[in-house]
């Protein structure tokens, strides 16, 4: 995508100097555009804990890259295992991880250590790649899903879409998922206007997708997170489609934690609700998203403080909450298939089922 014109895409690694990648500083977004340049699988590892770097498809193709600089120190069996271990382990809830992660050991255990390197270096390239290619066609396939809408609604009627978190183009390699369609649907002329969830407590759809959506030209508006239910109320949203960081093999979804609320919200007022996800995202091991999937629970102070941007220009955070007062922070929450309209894949879109996930990805072709 474009940034003021330019193309870019969310991890790139440096053509003046090859061991080191590159990405957004996303705290410092929609703000400051600072490139936070990674030369060691330590920094990669900050960057994903304290979600410089996030989004689970980009998490995953950072990660294949950290390995790749682990191996530039160290490319023995042991170092390679240990590293791997550590990057796996960043972040709980997001399957594309440790998928990618795997996906890398299994491509370079069989490779001598003195040609790890530069192998590492090009399955991360081709993981990026694949990613950009797998949001494309996902994007293809949701635009059917907008046109539909299209169709039944008067000429100069425009189309309402909600969306929590943020599923853009800075969340995965390049394109997004959910935000893929709207994109898409914009640049063919379509009247498109997002409903934007701040998303609290990090404000991702706030700030990012905001950016990225007034970045691409697209009709956005923000809202509070509990406001989508009273806009579904008196008509003003046609689909809901929202991104995810893991799907299980029958189609619970898990996503930013709010997202559960959406879901039931249109299921009370009869709106499609789609979620949209590359076949890495599925986890084939995990039946029950309410009982299998880990919970990631971060700092209470992402609750208790905001940061923001004063009127003198300068970024401060504030305490909003009494000194005294705790504060929880799950961030992620499941919502049941039942409640799922459906998903967009690279393959087309289907039930949120096992079935349905089966039609589009037999056991034959899943790695």
């Amino acid at each position: 995508m474009k940034i003021n014109g330019v193309p870019y895409r969310s991890v790139w690694v440096d053509q003046t100097d090859q061991r080191t990648v590159c990405i957004f500083d996303q705290t410092r977004l929609p703000f400051a555009l600072e490139i936070l340049r990674l030369s060691s699988s330590e920094q990669v590892a900050h960057a994903i804990v304290t979600m410089q770097v996030r989004g689970a498809p980009l998490i995953g193709a950072v990660a294949a890259y950290g390995l790749a600089l682990a191996l530039s120190a160290d490319a023995s069996d042991e170092a390679m295992e240990r590293e791997a271990s550590m990057l796996a382990a960043t972040r709980p809830t997001a399957i594309n991880l440790r998928w990618a992660i795997d996906r890398m050991l299994q491509k370079l255990r069989p490779v001598r250590p003195e040609d790890r390197v530069a192998t590492a270096y090009s399955e991360a390239g081709l993981i990026c790649d694949e990613d950009v290619a797998q949001n494309e066609a996902i994007g293809r396939h949701g635009l059917e899903l907008i046109r539909a809408i299209k169709n039944r609604k008067q000429e100069r009627e425009r189309i309402n879409i909600l969306t929590h978190c943020n599923a853009g183009w800075i969340a995965t390699v390049d394109w997004g998922t959910a935000l893929a369609p709207i994109y898409m649907a914009h640049d063919e002329g379509l009247d498109v206007h997002v409903w934007v969830d701040e998303t609290r407590p990090r404000n991702q759809g706030a700030a990012l997708t905001a950016w990225e959506l007034g970045s691409h030209g697209v009709s956005h508006t923000v809202i509070v997170d509990n406001a989508g239910g009273h806009l579904m109320q008196h008509g003003q949203v046609d689909i809901v489609i929202v991104g995810t960081d893991r799907v299980t093999a029958n189609g619970d979804v898990a996503n930013k934690i709010g997202t559960y609320l959406k879901a039931l919200a249109a299921r009370d007022n009869g709106l499609p609700f789609w979620v949209a996800l590359p076949s890495t995202t599925i986890d084939w091991r995990v039946q029950n998203g309410l009982t299998e999937i880990p919970i990631e629970e971060r700092s209470p102070l992402e609750v208790t403080t905001v940061t923001g941007r004063t009127a003198a220009g300068h970024l401060e955070t504030v305490r909003i909450t009494p000194d005294h007062s705790t504060a929880a922070n799950p961030a992620f929450d499941v919502t049941p298939a039942r409640l799922v309209t459906g998903l967009i894949t690279e393959r087309g879109c289907c039930d949120a089922s096992g079935p349905g996930l089966q039609s589009l990805f037999p056991a034959t072709t899943r790695l």
